[in-house]
Order: C-alpha cells, then structure tokens, then sequence
C-alpha cells in the first residue's frame, strides 16, 4: 500500500488491523498477507473516510522552533498550531480541534534558526511526496549572505559540492539580489545550504523557505498557519 502511494506504512498497518483494507475484494485483516503484484487493493468506505479526514498544515516557522523533537530551551513548531493562530486568510471550511493534532509530524526539517513554510500533516502520502526516498520535489529558498564568494562558487553551489563524503544532488542557485542567493534544491541533508555556502566562502545570515514543490508560503504570516488547499498538490 505504500508502495502504491495509498498511505504509509504505519497507516497501513492500522488499517489492516481494523479490517479495513480489502484484496480484490476480500477482507484483510492480518498484518503480513502475501498478496500478489497485481492485486487490486482498497480501502473500505470508512477507511477513505479516516483518510479524508486527516489534515496537513502549512505553517510560517519562525526563528526559535524546532521542525520536530522539541530541544533543550526551543520547543516544537506543532506547539503554533492552534485555534489562536490560523492564519485569518485560511479559505478552507475546515474546523479546527485538538484531534488534529495527534499524528501532526513534519514533512522535512527546517532549522531552528531558519524560518519559512514547514508543512505538518497527519497523512502519510503528502509525507511520502515530500521527503520519501525517491521524492524529487523541489524546495525553494530566499538566503541572505555575508563573505566573498570564490572565484567558481556560484558554479559549484549549482553542481559540484559533496557533503558527508557524498556528492549533492545538481542544485539551481542565483543570486537575487546583492547579498542574497535563490536556491532551488530536490533534497534536503541536515543545514545543506548553510553548509554549501561555507564551502564557498559564504556565512549564511538568514535562510527562509518560500516554497515546496507547487505550494507556495505566499503571504501567510510568521507563527501563523492555514489548512493545505483541496485544490493543492505539492
């Protein structure tokens, strides 16, 4: 199921457990079943309605909160989603309540000192999408810079760089004005961006992620968030 993008792992193991995943046509119930390739599989009618029902948020993630695990002195950036501060522009009809919050995990990290879109969701095909091994969706960013540049550094920023013995992943890196740099990059290694810049004679002053994949940050204020569009797809 979650090779076919249905869900994830764990969402599919409750699932199956509450009997509600059927194989072509027949109820499963036992975690393990072999199946073959071609099955037909499917979600009964209030399995799509548990799935339906999940949320995923977009929140402006301001300096000072952890993406996930809350750390000595910082705490955890689901602690901002809360009735008190959706974003007051949030179209969706959608109600809040503290249920959402259980299973509420981000979808890729975001340091503690940088700020910008992180996305929180319940459903593991939206986490899938965005951080799963074979997931190419780009992550857009706005990095303000302090150093002079090397001579072939931009070159290198863009395709040429390793980190942690292994080469990065071809990047699109242009300046956007006189002391800030656009990057586009399709991974995401812990503090990459800050790290290529040192690499290159660059000390990052300030990183904000503006978009991921189709969804844009837009105008939502910092420490605010909104519910994930029905027509937005990342």
């Amino acid at each position: 199921m979650s090779h076919r993008g249905m869900c994830s792992r764990r969402e599919a193991d409750r699932y199956i457990e509450r009997g509600l995943v059927f194989v072509d046509g027949e109820r499963i119930s036992e975690l393990g079943t072999k199946i073959s390739p071609d099955a037909k599989i499917e979600l009964s009618a209030e399995g799509q309605a548990r799935q339906n029902a999940q949320v995923a948020v977009l929140l402006n993630k301001p300096v000072g909160y952890v993406s996930g695990q809350p750390e000595k002195n910082y705490k955890p950036a689901v602690d901002l989603i809360n009735a008190q501060t959706r974003w007051e522009g949030d179209r969706s009809p959608r109600k809040f309540n503290l249920g959402q919050l259980k299973g509420l995990v981000p979808a890729g990290r975001l340091d503690v000192d940088s700020t910008g879109l992180l996305v929180l969701t319940q459903d593991g095909r939206i986490a899938k999408k965005i951080i799963g091994e074979t997931s190419d969706v780009p992550k857009e960013y706005l990095v303000r810079v302090t150093g002079k540049l090397t001579d072939n550094g931009l070159q290198l920023l863009n395709h040429g760089l390793s980190l942690d013995g292994k080469k990065l992943k071809p990047a699109k890196v242009t300046w956007q004005n006189e002391d800030q740099l656009r990057f586009i990059l399709r991974e995401g290694k812990k503090r990459q961006i800050r790290r290529m810049c040192e690499l290159v004679g660059l000390k990052v002053t300030g990183l904000k992620r503006v978009r991921i994949g189709n969804v844009m940050l837009g105008n939502l204020p910092p420490g605010q968030w909104r519910y994930l569009g029905q027509n937005e797809a990342f």
